[in-house]
C-alpha cells in the first residue's frame, strides 16, 4: 500500500513539474510557436478594437470620412453608450451608400434614449418620408431606415407610401422596407403594390410577396402572366415553380406557346412545369424541344426528366 502512494505522488508530483514547465515555456514569448506566435508579431494597429465614444463622436463630425471606416467605428462600437453620437449617425441615414444607411440604422435601433420617442430620430424618420417637400432620395431613405429599425409600428407608414407616394423609388424602397418589417400588416399593401404602374415597383413586391409568402390564391400570381413586362412575367413563372403552386400548370403551359414573345419566359415556364412535375403537362413540354430558342429547348430537355 505505502508503495503504491509513493508511486502516486511521484507520478503526481511529475506532472506538476510537468505543467509548471510548459506553463513556464507558454509564457516566455521565445517559446511561442503556431497561431499564437503569428499574433505577437502582428502590428498592434491592424488588431480590431472597440470603438470608444470619443473617437466615434471625433471622426463622425466630418463629411469625408470613407464609408469603409465609418462602417468599422459603427460595428466596432455596437455597444458604444454616446448619446451626442446619436444626431450625427442619424444624418447617415440619408448617406448615398446604402450599406452605410443600413448600418447606421443597425447601430441606432440598438439604442432606446434619444432614437425612440416622441420627436426622436425613429419619429423624425417618418416625418421624413410622410412629408411631400422632402426630396424623393431623402423619403425613399427614410423608407429604408424605416424597415431597419424593424418596429412594426411603422408598417402603416410605409404601407401608405408603398401605395400612393408619387415617386416610384419611394413606392419600391417602401415595399422593401415592408419586406424586412416582414409583419402581417405588410400582406395587402404589397398585394396590391403587384398591380404599381412602374416595373421595378411590381418587382419588389412580387419578391417580397415571395419572400413572406403573401399569396393566399394562385389567382393572384396568375394575374402577373399577363403583365406587360417580360422580366415580371418571367419572375412569377419562376415563384410558381419554386413554390410548387400546381394549380397554377395551365397558366404556365400558356406561357411556352411561342406567341409568347419573349424566350426567357418560355424558357422559365418550361422550367417551373418540371419542377411542378405535372405529367399533364408533357406534350407542352415536348413541343417545347422544337422552340425556336436553344435556352427553351435546353429547359425542355431538362424537364422532361422529371415528368
Amino acid at each position: 500500500m505505502k508503495t503504491k502512494l509513493r508511486s502516486f505522488i511521484g507520478v503526481t508530483l511529475f506532472a506538476g513539474v510537468c505543467s509548471l514547465a510548459q506553463s513556464s515555456a507558454a509564457a516566455d514569448p521565445s517559446t511561442l510557436s503556431g497561431r499564437a506566435k503569428v499574433y505577437e508579431s502582428l502590428d498592434q494597429s491592424s488588431l480590431e478594437h472597440v470603438t470608444s465614444a470619443s473617437a466615434l463622436s471625433t471622426e463622425l463630425r466630418f463629411e469625408n470620412v470613407a464609408p469603409t471606416r465609418i462602417w468599422k467605428l459603427l460595428e466596432h462600437g455596437e455597444k458604444v453608450e454616446c448619446l451626442d453620437c446619436i444626431p450625427r449617425v442619424s444624418k447617415l441615414l440619408y448617406n448615398s451608400n446604402a450599406k452605410t444607411r443600413e448600418i447606421s440604422a443597425w447601430w441606432l435601433r440598438r439604442r432606446i434614449f434619444g432614437v425612440f420617442g416622441p420627436g426622436e430620430v425613429y419619429s423624425q424618420v417618418i416625418g421624413t418620408l410622410q412629408n411631400s417637400d422632402e426630396t424623393d432620395f431623402n423619403r425613399a431613405y427614410a423608407a429604408n431606415a424605416i424597415g431597419e429599425f424593424l418596429n412594426p409600428a411603422g408598417v402603416p407608414v410605409v404601407s401608405k407610401a408603398a401605395l400612393s407616394d408619387a415617386a416610384a423609388s419611394v413606392r419600391l424602397a417602401s415595399v422593401q422596407a415592408l419586406e424586412r418589417l416582414n409583419n402581417e400588416g405588410s400582406e395587402m399593401a404589397i398585394g396590391q403594390a403587384l398591380g404599381d404602374s412602374d416595373e421595378g415597383v411590381r418587382l419588389a413586391a412580387l419578391h417580397a410577396a415571395i419572400s413572406i409568402n403573401v399569396f393566399s390564391s394562385v389567382d393572384q400570381i396568375l394575374v402577373l402572366f399577363g403583365d406587360p413586362s417580360a422580366l415580371v412575367r418571367r419572375r412569377a413563372a419562376e415563384a410558381v415553380g419554386a413554390m410548387k403552386l400546381s394549380d397554377a400548370v395551365m397558366g404556365l403551359v400558356a406561357l411556352t406557346d411561342q406567341r409568347e414573345s419573349a424566350p426567357e419566359v418560355r424558357a422559365a415556364a418550361v422550367w417551373a412545369i418540371g419542377q411542378l412535375a405535372d405529367s399533364a403537362a408533357r406534350p407542352a413540354v415536348e413541343a417545347a424541344l422544337s422552340d425556336s430558342n436553344p435556352l427553351v429547348r435546353n429547359a425542355a430537355a431538362i424537364s422532361l426528366r422529371r415528368l
